[in-house]
């Protein structure tokens, strides 16, 4: 157990299969951001998607959805996108022979869980699907073949951890904590640096594989400007993870250098850092970027207790993998009992009405 678990991007892949810990039985919190974003992504796809260009070369629409991962959210967000581009070709009355068929990639890190993701297919689907194992921070198709990219709750994920939050001797050595949350401008600054080389390989990567006039729509978490990480629903989320990492540490069961050595790989960025890193790649339009709330929640899980038992059964499937890897399996039982205690002890310092995500929505040039 050391370093190399939050350097190796094959264990940020989510639990796999459906067990109680799995990602398909634990997603709900994503899949009501997907939910909450479907009418804003049949309005643009209506508004700003031209289908004579797109099928001027092609009958087959290609659709990937990158960072998928297993469970039903995925399916649900393909099937809205499909059902809207349908809409929109008999909107276009376009002179076309045959409607389009459509070609569904489904992608994630080769350790996601694709036999659980595929025997979950909607047997009714009116699609072509397969799987493309890979980081989507690189090339994973053909120059010019795709027409549809989206993302999901995904592309907060940094592609490594920054090298110097490791490094005792670098003013970003992020000692005694687990990420940026109240750390030093160097620590913060470092996960910024990291994630402006991730997204510009990622934009990069779809510039060459989109076709000009495909769409891009991508939903993830996003700070708003002047917000202090820590008042934000996730940095409030990953504070309370963190003490409770802090607190088996006080205790001799993990050890501080196992804590020193530990950074979630991930950043939650504002609007105006989304913005300068498209219009620096050059090959998108953007038609569409702003901050978003997925708004209220379904009525089981308007109470704090129900919130904060999902929230971590969310983290859960989500980063137990890494945690294993890193601290051992023995301790994660004890520290995700924890974790729920400080939800029950602080009741109101995570707020889903504090949630914001990042709409964006480019065009290929």
């Amino acid at each position: 157990m050391g370093a190399s678990a939050t350097t190796t991007p094959e264990l940020y892949a989510m639990n796999g299969g459906d067990g109680r810990f799995s990602y398909a039985k634990n997603s709900f919190l994503q899949g009501h951001g997907v939910n909450a974003s479907n009418g804003k992504i049949g309005e643009v796809i209506a508004e700003k998607l031209d289908l004579e260009i797109l099928l001027s070369t092609s009958k087959t629409i290609r659709i990937v959805d990158v960072g998928c991962s297993v469970g039903p959210n995925t399916f649900l967000a393909i099937q809205n996108i499909i059902e809207s581009i349908e809409r929109k070709y008999q909107a276009q009355e376009l002179n076309i022979n045959q409607k389009p068929e459509f070609q569904v990639f489904f992608n994630d890190l080769t350790s996601n869980d694709f036999n659980t993701l595929f025997s979950s297919l909607p047997p009714d689907r009116q699609y072509f699907a397969a799987g493309v194992p890979g980081s989507f921070h690189g090339r994973l198709f053909p120059e010019g073949s795709i027409h549809f990219c989206y993302s999901s709750i995904a592309l907060h994920i940094l592609s490594k951890v920054p090298e110097e939050l490791l490094d005792k001797s670098s003013p970003s050595w992020n000692r005694g904590r687990i990420h940026y949350i109240n750390a030093p401008d160097e620590v913060v600054n470092a996960y910024a640096t990291q994630y402006a080389k991730g997204i510009e390989i990622f934009l990069d990567a779809r510039a060459k594989e989109m076709v000009p006039g495909g769409m891009a729509v991508m939903i993830f978490p996003a700070n708003p400007t002047g917000i202090p990480y820590s008042q934000t629903y996730t940095g409030a989320m990953f504070e309370l993870l963190e003490s409770s990492i802090l607190d088996l540490a006080k205790e001799g069961k993990i050890s501080e250098a196992q804590v020193d050595s530990f950074n979630l790989p991930m950043y939650v960025p504002s609007l105006e850092e989304m913005m300068e890193l498209v219009q620096k790649n050059g090959c998108f339009d953007i038609e569409k970027m702003e901050l978003t709330s997925p708004g209220v929640l379904h009525e089981s899980m308007t109470d704090t207790s129900s919130m904060g038992k999902a929230i971590v059964m969310h983290v859960r499937a989500g980063m137990e993998r890494m945690l294993i890897q890193h601290f051992g399996s023995e301790i994660i039982d004890e520290l995700f009992n924890r974790y729920a205690k400080k939800f029950e002890e602080f009741p109101h310092h995570v707020q889903p009405s504090k949630k914001v995500q990042l709409f964006v929505v480019l065009i290929r040039k």
